[in-house]
């Protein structure tokens, strides 16, 4: 062992100590990384930066707004309600149905958002079901942990170990080319689920427990607003047509118009009423009626307008809360509300939103809220554009926002553009399986588009790149060069070779699948195909083999993260919401895992010939 090989596996070994103990934090030691290998003279500095040029990190990055797409127009949210609708009674049927929908979807973004994505919907499945959501919670990491077996583009180190391949001058992987050892996987985890998930109990407690947020049914509850919604159509006959709404002065009559539906079909719009906006017949407007007013005189009598209720009512104005929004706001004692009324407050042209609701401390007002006069620390509960209230969260005068309803993390910012999300990503995926552009630059034109049909905005697509990740790979991908370079992968290769002797194929696989799964244990799984792949590479042509299976064992075993909460975010993301605990994943994660080697080790060989 040279001393330029001893001094890069102190460091080696120093960072996977500190990966161990999380001090620092995993992208704060690829820095220290970035930083320090160069003072070895065994790489450059710029060797070190050409990380940020390679193409798997811009391609990853773009997966990840692809990602973000799919998430702000609720294609992830609606086909998780389509699961509980589909899955009927039966549990087992909604086990097969979460994890092949789970796996199929994380097969084209990052698995730690699509897990991110259904936490909240398995927790409104178990509720609405009566049932515990630890049967579903590691059921659903496994799956996401299983779409990284499916498509070339599903997980980082798929990505990182196909980058190798063609950095050792080896032709890369197709996109379909993990797909044959995926699907096997999940069918097993599925039904090996349907028996494991019986030790899974998970917690006790109220999976709502930990949110304290109020909910929108409460709120409708506390102010008694269930019978204040009114949805009417405009007739042709109507006194408001062709009139603006401040010529209407129906706040004074005990009527607010919270939104107006305007057109049919895919022209139909949800507008913001402005006191310069006018009433077209055809209009349907959603009013809140005072709880002291004769609504159907006003607005059938007087106003010709014809009810068009919800079809299923439920909460208050719920059917709309992609648009429109609840929120409690405080009074501080400077507010310039205080003492006046609600009418002469007239919140509605300053901040775009309505009162519909007030509480003096645990006394709250339900009817004749226009008259009532406001005091400090009032709690108003006001209505309107979620826009708005998120503008209103910024105010700090008048009034302060106090509670958000738990809804809030439900509303999708951009629920109309799910087709073109949809067909953007059908995009992608046919130029990147034809061939006919590069990977990166088909995910690059996907970027564009989702930014084109307003998918995701730039704000949004920053926010949802995990740079975290990107740094790490980058700051590990030193130690694969200067390992090289020293002759450490060669010594790593010589080393599994002579441990296994001249043992089958099979077993030499086998040998690498465990120690790069064992290695995952205790670094992250990107980090553990950085090192890996190339040593895998290097073994491969020691035994003068083909580089493909040995490549795809890594990239297997890297997704092989079963045994421990901490062995993936995946696993850590389902942790709190299924009451698990470091048992838990360790008596039903290692048997799989187990399950998952022996399938691989008997596989690749066979779908990719040594030879």
């Amino acid at each position: 062992m040279t001393f330029d090989l001893a001094i890069v596996l102190l460091m080696l070994a120093t960072a996977v100590a500190m990966f161990v103990i999380d001090r620092p934090r995993m992208d704060a030691v690829a820095l220290l990384v970035l930083v320090t290998m160069p003072l070895t003279g065994i790489v450059t500095m710029n060797e070190v930066l050409a990380g940020f040029s390679d193409s798997s990190i811009i391609l990853i990055a773009a997966l990840f707004v692809i990602g973000e797409g799919l998430v702000r127009t609720g294609v992830a949210r609606r086909l998780g309600d389509w699961l509980d609708v589909r899955a009927g009674g039966s549990e087992n049927r909604l086990l097969v149905l979460l994890m092949a929908a789970v796996g199929g979807l994380g097969s084209l973004m990052s698995s730690t958002a699509v897990v991110a994505i259904f936490i909240p919907v398995v927790l409104r499945i178990s509720r609405n079901r009566g049932m515990s959501p630890g049967h579903l919670m590691m059921p659903l990491s496994f799956a996401a942990l299983i779409s990284g077996m499916l498509t070339l583009v599903a997980t980082a180190p798929n990505l990182v170990v196909n980058a190798e391949l063609a950095r050792q001058g080896a032709n890369e992987f197709g996109f379909f080319s993990f797909t044959p050892f995926g699907l096997p996987v999940l069918v097993l985890g599925i039904l090996y689920m349907m028996f494991a998930r019986r030790l899974l109990t998970g917690g006790a407690t109220d999976p709502t427990a930990s949110n304290r947020q109020p909910t929108w049914r409460e709120w409708t509850e506390r102010y008694r607003l269930k019978e204040r919604e009114q949805r009417a159509f405009v007739t042709a006959r109507s006194p408001l047509v062709g009139k603006e709404i401040d010529e209407l002065s129906l706040a004074a009559q005990g009527v607010n118009i919270i939104a107006v539906e305007r057109g049919t079909g895919r022209s139909a719009k949800m507008l913001r009423p402005t006191p310069q906006m006018q009433i077209e017949a055809g209009d349907i407007l959603l009013i809140d009626v005072d709880a002291s007013t004769n609504a159907d005189e006003i607005l059938h009598t007087v106003y010709a307008l014809e009810p068009r209720p919800f079809d299923d009512s439920t909460d208050y104005f719920s059917h709309r809360s992609q648009e429109i929004g609840l929120v409690e706001a405080i009074l501080p004692p400077e507010s310039r509300l205080v003492g006046q009324t609600v009418r002469e407050a007239n919140i509605s042209p300053d901040y775009h939103l309505t009162a519909i609701g007030l509480r003096h401390g645990n006394d709250v007002v339900a009817e004749g809220l226009q008259n009532e006069t406001l005091k400090a620390g009032d709690t108003l509960l006001l209505v309107g554009f979620w826009s708005d209230i998120r503008t209103l969260q910024d105010e700090i005068a008048d009034m302060v926002v106090l509670n958000m309803p738990a809804e809030l993390e439900d509303v999708l910012p951009a629920a109309s553009r799910a087709p073109y999300a949809l067909s953007i990503l059908g995009l992608v995926v046919v130029l990147m399986v034809s061939g006919a552009l590069p990977n990166v630059q088909a995910a690059l034109i996907g970027c564009l588009l989702m930014g084109a049909f307003g998918c995701v905005d730039f704000h949004s697509a920053y926010r949802s790149i995990s740079w975290k990740t990107l740094i790490l790979i980058v700051g590990m991908l030193p130690f694969s060069l200067a390992l090289q370079r020293t002759g450490g992968v060669d010594l790593a290769a010589d080393g599994v070779v002579q441990l296994v002797g001249d043992a089958s194929p099979h077993l030499v696989l086998a040998t690498l699948f465990v120690i790069t799964a064992g290695l995952g244990l205790f670094i992250s799984n990107t980090a553990t195909a950085v090192l890996m792949a190339p040593v895998a590479i290097a073994i491969a042509n020691d035994l003068g083999a083909s580089p493909y299976p040995f490549a795809m064992i890594v990239a297997l075993a890297a997704s092989t993260a079963f045994m421990t909460p901490i062995s993936s975010p995946v696993n850590t993301l389902v942790v709190g919401p299924g009451g698990y605990s470091f048992g838990d994943f360790v008596k039903v994660g290692t048997p799989f895992a187990i399950i998952v080697a022996i399938v691989s080790v008997l596989l690749v060989p066979i779908l990719l010939p040594l030879r």
